[in-house]
């Protein structure tokens, strides 16, 4: 067990308040494909939205939960506040700069979605696979390639996180601590709080979700325990399994596996066209769907033409 590492971020998860502007700009700006169009598990009355690359991936994807009309949120102690993604070259920053209609800072960009959640986008330096979505206006040797890490505000990185982090495999640099298994990495960065307080709302991170092979996600409950979190039982989100704890500056945390994937109830041709529900929420199809906003499938104009 003291050998596992986890495979880097498996999705990052945040919260909008305006799905079909989402869909528009995460699929249509940033290129990503939407690959499942389902409902929050914990809150089937509301959409859970996933958008990757073209297999829909782990380490590619990021996910929001809509509530329709939430005021903007604003991130603090405990929660993650930027998105780093990587890209091929420093062509590709240029290209998202004339894109995005932002400045380059060097070797990164910056830019905040609709709602204020803030990315940024990083040169790869890894042998990591690109994890690359089609889109007819963004090149694929220019196009995002996954995630690089996320950034956080802590409250006790130095106390309490950095000795937590170190028991479930990761390896500091500084402020940033990173894990690689087998087919990924991927990090998190501390930095000082604000001293506003956070306000969880559109445009801020709900939870990270790291990767672990099927196999191990039993040990890694166990060993989150032993390392002093409080870990949830093993949830089967059909898609993957997962649990979920706080660590210790208070970032939720998820532990994701890197399987069945979104292929397991979905032509991998079709992924994200319609509402599809796990098994275990087939029976409220007739009382969620009516009460969803109607979103438009983001590929039909260029995949049908």
């Amino acid at each position: 067990m003291a050998d596992m590492r986890l495979n880097g971020v498996h999705h990052v998860t945040a919260i909008t308040g305006d799905a079909p502007a989402n869909v528009n700009f995460y699929a249509g700006m940033l290129g990503l494909r939407l690959v499942k169009k389902t409902v929050n598990q914990d809150d089937p009355t509301v959409y859970h939205l996933f958008y990757a690359d073209e297999q829909g991936s782990p380490g590619s994807d990021i996910t929001f939960f809509e509530y329709p009309g939430a005021a903007r949120g604003r991130a603090g102690a405990g929660m993650v506040h930027t998105v780093v993604w990587r890209v091929g070259s420093a062509d590709a920053l240029d290209f998202w700069a004339e894109r995005l209609g932002v400045e380059r800072d060097g070797g990164t960009l910056a830019f905040n979605d609709p709602e204020g959640l803030r990315h940024e986008l990083v040169i790869a330096d890894v042998t990591d696979e690109p994890l690359i979505a089609d889109h007819p206006e963004i090149p694929r040797e220019l196009a995002l390639q996954g995630f690089e890490g996320v950034r956080a505000y802590g409250r006790e990185a130095e106390a309490d996180s950095a000795p937590f982090l170190a028991e479930l495999g990761f390896e500091r640099a500084g402020r940033r601590f990173e894990t690689r298994g087998e087919s990924r990495g991927g990090w998190i960065e501390y930095e000082d709080a604000p001293a506003d307080q956070g306000i969880s709302g559109a445009g801020t991170v709900h939870h990270v979700a790291w990767a672990s092979t099927m196999e191990d996600e039993e040990a890694w409950q166990k060993r989150v325990a032993e390392a002093g979190a409080r870990p949830t039982p093993i949830i089967d989100r059909f898609w993957f399994l997962s649990i979920y704890f706080r660590e210790p500056s208070g970032v939720l945390f998820e532990i994701a596996t890197l399987g069945p994937g979104f292929a397991a109830d979905e032509d991998p041709e079709h992924l994200g066209e319609t509402l599809v529900l796990p098994p275990a929420f087939e029976h409220l199809r007739a009382q969620v769907e009516p009460i969803l906003t109607p979103l438009p499938y983001p590929r039909e104009a260029w995949t049908r033409s």
